[in-house]
């Protein structure tokens, strides 16, 4: 790719990806240049942030605009796969498709059949480039003198409002540990270097949106839980989420532990929902604790404050994309693979499948990988 500036089509603009847009506007080399959005009040919002930017009626006709490089999916959950396809059918492009991949084990063939038909297809993790979570990534080996234990903990609110209520049943999101853990499944291997092989959860719904009804259905989403995960290397790995723990000083807290020490990193949650007369917001940190000689080493790892306003996770949008656009212009490789995509998804299933039918979930019994590597 030899434009001097990359052309994103914007497919999906409520939160996320609103918060795409504001990210890829501090870009140097990327604009966005045509979005789809079929909710009316959610497309003006979009192009008030890109007034550049030409609305498209579909995403047919987004693909059909010379100025479109590259697609953004940031659509509910439910339709990744089917917008993933059709721009495979359409005009295949360089996608950025937000997590999760899909929703349903029964959808396995489609993606795999998608590695032959689009050139680029990379999934959005955002978590993997927070920048206390990088420094994570980049010391725990050595913090730990290799992971045996690592534990993430996300305490933080409810799910927000979306259009359409879509994200309140289990049918449109692949439920909780898919919706909204597939990030941290995603960290556990990357962290382990490993794939999983065995997972056992508990969790429930106690709190969050048992007096909401759509349609006359009562929510069925988690809102809390642990997930417990079996490496095949040996280690092990567990979630405790917890989505009614709002007044938290932080939202993701990381551990990580060896024979030589610990590593924790510990992450806040979104400033638009820090409470003004509390201060400041707190600054992450990464927190490395030796075994000999003892004595923990704390470190502040600031955001910058452009990046913090232009999202709510921790700059690491901004990075991504940074990222992605290299890769378009052939100048960096795809950091999470359709393969990634798919694990992460699948852990998440496995842990839903693990609350309903009270049992650890073999995966090698319960899931296959497609024929053609992902």
């Amino acid at each position: 790719m030899t434009r001097s500036s990359i052309g994103y089509g914007i497919v999906g603009c409520g939160m996320m990806g609103r918060e795409h847009i504001r990210n890829i506007a501090l870009l140097p080399d990327a604009h966005v240049a045509a979005i789809f959005e079929p909710d009316s009040e959610m497309l003006a919002a979009a192009l008030a942030l890109a007034p550049g930017a030409r609305p498209a009626a579909s995403v047919a006709e987004l693909l059909a605009m010379d100025a479109v490089d590259c697609v953004l999916i940031a659509s509910p959950n439910h339709r990744h796969l089917g917008k993933l396809e059709e721009i495979a059918k359409r005009r295949p492009l360089p996608v950025l498709v937000e997590k999760p991949l899909f929703i349903d084990a029964a959808d396995e063939k489609r993606i795999a059949a998608l590695t032959a038909r689009l050139p680029l297809v990379w999934v959005a993790m955002e978590y993997r480039y927070m920048p206390p979570v990088a420094a994570f990534l980049e010391q725990a080996g050595d913090a730990t003198g290799g992971i045996r234990m690592l534990t993430i903990r996300e305490h933080r609110f409810p799910f927000l409002t979306k259009v359409g209520d879509w994200n309140r049943f289990n049918r449109n999101t692949g439920g909780t540990f898919v919706e909204k853990c597939c990030h941290f499944f995603d960290l556990m291997r990357l962290i382990l270097k490993s794939d999983p092989v065995r997972v056992m959860a508990t969790g429930g719904q106690a709190i969050n949106h048992l007096d909401e009804r759509y349609g006359g259905e009562t929510p069925d989403i988690l809102d809390h839980g642990y997930v417990l995960v079996d490496f095949a290397s040996g280690a092990r790995a567990m979630l405790e989420l917890c989505m009614f723990a709002e007044g938290s000083r932080y939202q993701e807290e990381l551990s990580a532990v060896g024979g030589n020490g610990k590593i924790e990193c510990l992450v806040p949650g979104p400033g638009r929902f820090w409470p003004r007369h509390l201060g400041d917001a707190p600054v992450p940190q990464l927190i490395v604790s030796p075994r000999n000689p003892p004595g923990p080493q704390l470190l502040e790892i600031p955001v910058d404050p452009r990046l913090l306003a232009a999202g709510d996770h921790n700059g690491s949008t901004y990075f991504e994309h940074a990222r992605f656009v290299a890769a378009v212009r052939g100048q960096g490789k795809v950091e999470v693979t359709l393969q990634d995509g798919w694990w992460a998804v699948v852990i998440g299933l496995a842990a839903e499948k693990s609350v309903r039918e009270s049992r650890a979930v073999e995966l090698a019994r319960e899931f296959a990988l497609p024929k053609s590597k992902v």
